[in-house]
């Protein structure tokens, strides 16, 4: 009996001594992620706690968005006070606006220490040490594309196609106005190419109001189809496909006192391109950088702001492959300005006067300006950001104008962007590293003088797997490629596990960088908690790595990417933990043409390919970003045939989901269908997922649906 009381107790003794070690071990062991918290949640919660709407009040005081409330701190202090919030906006401006938002709203300080504050389409003018509302512009609520003149009170917006301005009297006054829907006034134009992202463009003083018109009633009819309707109704774009008519844009200008209107007389071939527009500080020019059709041969050219009479050709830029403008001139005073141009093969600030042309070129060497900031207070350096001392970073900069000297002004390896005050004395830093998403230092030159913020969230309860960053020769042999591993969780050395390749692989992308993660998504993260090796690699062809690098791919696009994205997995075969039976590639937009390239390029190695939004044949593709890269198909024939899918197709052995907008107006969905038809032509068994109402991207909450469905894909037929 006294045997079995022992055996008892001792039974009782190691349930307790299993619990606590169960415990202990459940206590230390880190959580996973789902694919809701990876896809929205965690991302959401991350921008959320950053610092929104960051801005100087003046050169000692800058503000920031939590919430519905906007706060202040100072250089010398950091005792964090608030400004005001909503519910004190509706007690100034007694407007209901301000109970429907739930977020601080957009915000713009004016020197004399007011603001002006946007909700939805009206502004509001505020005194804050007083409380006052000091004037109002009230719009219509479908009213688009806004931009304020603070110093006039006056704000430009267009109503469909049609330019408007409204005064703070409560004065609209029509700018534009054309029933045929062809016409486009005051938007963005050449499909937001050149880094066009607007459409007006208010003078210095206010005075004038320059604004780009666009003719497209030659351009073909494209039909896209709305589903929401009870009987589907029908949605044209105009959209010019390569080699096909083009748009014809002209600028006007509005004179704003005296009620009228010009044109610029920029001239013929009309489908030129009009890009990087800007006014000289006295308000009497318009600057313009002018681009051939070809986009070989660009003239800056300079305007009358009050008669349109061309005045003369700054400078012009010439390259057998393309001449892409992307910055306008930045002037220094009324004739000296500062001109990006990536004409020694990188992307470099020059000195310029209007009398003088070229004074001297002002940065050098093997990396790339990515960002102009500005100029001090005494005009003696300028201040910008640049992918340095290689693409990897970004570190902000300080250049003095007479010696061309620089000075890195960041020294923490990874990723910086800065906010000045007025003068430039003092900055804040936004700065994250692979293993960091965010914080937010206050410098003074190169010092840093306090953190302001700094990410503190539950993301080290977690199981982020190591990202790697590597750097291998690309298919030349010769030329460095940075790419990205993220092993997965629990690794085992000696165990082979299935590699998804992320790839994007076209212009102006960088996927891998020292930034959070190296620049992965936190479904990246996910895929790795759950056995796969996810990794991405910048091929040539990519973004910040030079005008060589960067235009290698000129009448072949996908050729030399494919090429060294299959350098890429070869390399990080040869390390033992992939398993070369199980190869995946997912994509979207040019992605999706490289996922596609690689299925058809190389089906022995690729097994299941997920493409999103693909590029199939570049003759179905607009011409701004097409002809700069391809030509035009009459000029190139033989590099459309080359590279379009629809031949490959017949070469697809792989496992292959496509996924496609039913109105993507960017990659419209006949890429997809025609290689639908190849497939069934060549007897090919495909998977394809259409998204009814999304256009280009898969955004909000339908977006977890997308990641299930591109998970569950790589589940089914690679992990398995």
């Amino acid at each position: 009996m006294c045997v079995k009381l022992i055996c008892k107790d001792m039974k009782k003794f190691l349930v307790f001594v299993s619990f606590i070690l169960l415990s202990t071990v459940l206590i230390g062991q880190k959580k996973s992620l789902t694919i809701e918290q990876a896809v929205l949640n965690i991302p959401r919660d991350i921008y959320l706690k950053q610092l929104s709407s960051l801005s100087w009040k003046d050169n000692n005081v800058f503000t920031y968005s939590k919430g519905d409330v906007l706060y202040q701190q100072s250089v010398k202090s950091a005792e964090e006070t608030k400004v005001l919030d909503i519910n004190d906006l509706f007690e100034i401006t007694k407007d209901s606006v301000f109970k429907k938002i739930k977020f601080f709203p957009q915000y713009e300080w004016n020197n004399d220490g007011t603001i002006w504050i946007k909700a939805t389409s009206n502004f509001y003018n505020i005194d804050l040490t007083r409380k006052l509302l000091i004037s109002k512009i009230i719009c219509t609520d479908s009213a688009e594309n806004f931009d304020l003149n603070k110093n006039k009170k006056i704000v430009a917006f267009t109503l469909g196609n049609n330019l408007y301005i409204r005064t703070s009297n409560y004065i609209t006054r029509t700018i534009e106005y054309n029933e045929n829907n062809g016409i486009v006034c005051g938007k963005s134009v050449h499909r937001n190419e050149f880094g066009i992202n607007k459409g007006t463009f208010w003078s210095n003083t206010g005075k004038y109001l320059a604004y780009y018109r666009m003719d497209e009633t030659m351009v073909t009819n494209y039909p896209l189809v709305d589903i929401t309707t009870r009987v589907a109704s029908l949605r044209n774009i105009r959209y010019p496909m390569a080699g096909m008519t083009s748009h014809e844009v002209t600028v006007g200008v509005y004179d704003v006192e005296a009620n009228k209107k010009i044109y610029l007389k920029t001239g013929e071939p009309k489908d030129q391109y009009l890009t990087n527009i800007c006014w000289t500080p006295d308000d009497k020019y318009i600057i313009i950088a002018v681009l051939n059709r070809e986009q070989n041969h660009m003239k800056l050219n300079m305007y009358a702001a009050e008669t349109g009479e061309f005045v003369k050709t700054l400078f012009e830029e010439k390259n057998e492959k393309y001449v892409e403008p992307l910055n306008a001139a930045y002037f220094i005073d009324n004739t000296t300005f500062i001109w990006q141009s990536q004409r020694d093969g990188y992307n470099h600030l020059y000195l310029y006067d209007i009398n003088k042309g070229l004074i001297k070129q002002l940065t050098k060497g093997e990396w790339v300006v990515t960002e102009l900031l500005g100029l001090d207070s005494k005009k003696e350096n300028i201040f910008f950001e640049a992918a340095y001392p290689n693409a990897l970073e970004r570190h902000i900069l300080k250049l003095n104008i007479k010696t061309t000297e620089v000075k890195p002004l960041t020294q923490e390896e990874g990723t910086h962007e800065a906010i000045f005050n007025k003068d430039f004395t003092y900055f804040i830093d936004r700065f994250e590293n692979i293993d960091l998403p965010f914080v937010y230092y206050l410098r003074a030159n190169n010092k840093i003088l306090r953190t302001i913020a700094e990410y503190k969230g539950d993301l080290h309860e977690y199981d982020i797997p190591k990202v790697e960053i590597v750097k291998i020769k690309a298919d030349d042999g010769k030329t460095d490629l940075y790419g990205r591993i993220i092993k997965p969780s629990n690794f085992v050395e000696g165990k082979k596990y299935p590699l998804i390749l992320y790839v994007y692989g076209g212009p102006h992308a960088q996927l891998v960088r020292k930034e959070w993660l190296g620049g992965a998504s936190l479904w990246d993260v996910y895929m790795a908690q759950n056995g796969y090796v996810v990794a991405t690699v910048d091929n040539r062809g990519s973004a910040n790595r030079g005008f060589e690098f960067e235009s290698c791919i000129h009448r072949q696009l996908g050729v030399i990417e494919s090429k060294d994205q299959l350098k890429f997995v070869k390399y990080l075969m040869s390390l033992g933990f992939v398993d070369e039976n199980k190869i995946g590639v997912f994509g979207w937009s040019f992605g999706g043409f490289m996922t596609l390239t690689l299925m058809t390029d190389y089906p022995d190695i690729f097994k299941v390919g997920v493409a999103g939004g693909p590029v199939v044949d570049w003759k179905y593709y607009e011409i701004m970003y097409g002809e700069r890269y391809m030509d035009t198909p009459q000029e190139n024939p033989d590099g459309y045939e080359k590279t379009s899918l629809l031949n490959k197709a017949k070469n697809l052995k792989g496992k292959t989901l496509i996924i496609h907008g039913y109105i993507d107006d960017v990659v419209v969905l006949q890429h997809s269908l025609t290689f639908l038809e190849e497939c069934i032509k060549n007897n090919i068994q495909v998977d394809y997922f259409v998204y009814p109402t999304h256009e280009h991207n898969v955004r909000g909450k339908d977006r977890i649906h997308l990641m299930k469905k591109v998970t569950e894909y790589f589940d089914d037929f690679l992990k398995k």
